[in-house]
């Protein structure tokens, strides 16, 4: 059993690219974009700095994954921290940039005024990157939670702006899984490395696979669908074999400009509760049931956590 301290031991997988083994592929309907928020995020438990993106560039070539769109935060960009250059190393190699509000703030939580302020001042920020796109993203995919009148303002404000909802609808709360271990690793805590590698990729999977059935019940029809994870160390280390994973299930992976002209680009539900992905909104809209995949629960996920990675 691979059992060791994440702070004295690291898996061949982060020292050398490993070539993943090419899978046989169903012939399906069913496409997949990847995403990655809150770039840049800042130095994980794990990785030296510097270390993640350059391994999370190289994983996504070699996984296939040829453009995702990262959803910047360029309030935590400063002058000399080389965040700025990370960013455009994202570009260069052929990843889309696209606006995640200057500074992360949950729209439950501040006015629309302060909130479409942080939304300018990171499209100033973005405008004139190179592979920008006019897209923007939810912090927290709070979309103004049972306040209509705030969701509606922002909708409007964002259509002014000439943005456009960067949505998601395959979700596995992969920050909460970093905190969970980066918690553990501080405790000194012993873990399971390739425990958690596996949990990572299954529950990844097991949410593609939910949002792909209830999309199909909702719509009656594939959508492709948008992966959101975020710029932590977990997903550098582990989103080649997600990607290798999915593959086997039968995933094509797309392009995000894809992924985002999908007709359900442009469906704006009318929901008691604007929040979480774009498929559970829509089938809430049409009372579709059994619409929340249960790992986003956090207690089932630490529960999960606690007994294949810690061995509790």
């Amino acid at each position: 059993m691979a059992i060791c301290l994440f702070t004295f031991w690291r898996p061949d997988h982060i020292a050398r690219q490993t070539a993943v083994e090419a899978v046989d592929v169903a012939v399906s309907d069913k496409r997949i974009a990847f995403s990655i928020d809150d770039a840049p995020r800042g130095v994980g438990a794990y990785l030296e700095a510097g270390e993640r993106p350059k391994l999370l560039m190289e994983a996504m070539k070699t996984a296939g994954i040829e453009q995702a769109v990262f959803f910047v935060n360029p309030g935590r960009v400063t002058d000399n921290d080389g965040d700025e250059a990370t960013i455009l190393a994202y570009a260069e190699a052929g990843h889309l940039l696209a606006n995640h509000t200057a500074d992360h703030n949950r729209l439950s939580d501040v006015s629309v005024a302060t909130y479409l302020a942080d939304i300018d001042e990171a499209e100033k920020w973005l405008k004139g990157k190179p592979n920008y796109r006019p897209w923007f993203r939810f912090p927290y995919l709070d979309e103004g939670g049972k306040n209509k009148a705030k969701r509606d303002a922002i909708r409007k404000g964002l259509k002014k702006r000439g943005l456009m909802n960067g949505y998601v609808t395959v979700d596995a709360s992969d920050w909460h899984l970093e905190d969970l271990a980066l918690k553990a690793s501080k405790a000194g805590q012993l873990m399971d490395w390739n425990a958690m590698g596996e949990l990572f990729v299954e529950s990844y999977v097991q949410s593609a696979e939910f949002s792909d059935d209830l999309a199909r019940r909702t719509l009656d029809r594939a959508p492709v669908q948008m992966v959101l994870l975020h710029e932590t160390d977990l997903a550098a280390m582990f989103i080649d074999d997600l990607a290798a994973a999915l593959k086997k299930k039968g995933w094509t992976i797309v392009s995000a400009d894809e992924a985002y002209r999908d007709p359900i680009a442009h469906m704006e539900p009318d929901t008691d509760f604007a929040d979480g992905t774009r498929t559970q909104m829509l089938a809430a809209e049409r009372n579709v049931g059994n619409r929340w995949y249960q790992r986003n629960d956090q207690k089932v996920a630490k529960k999960l956590f606690a007994e294949r990675v810690l061995r509790e």
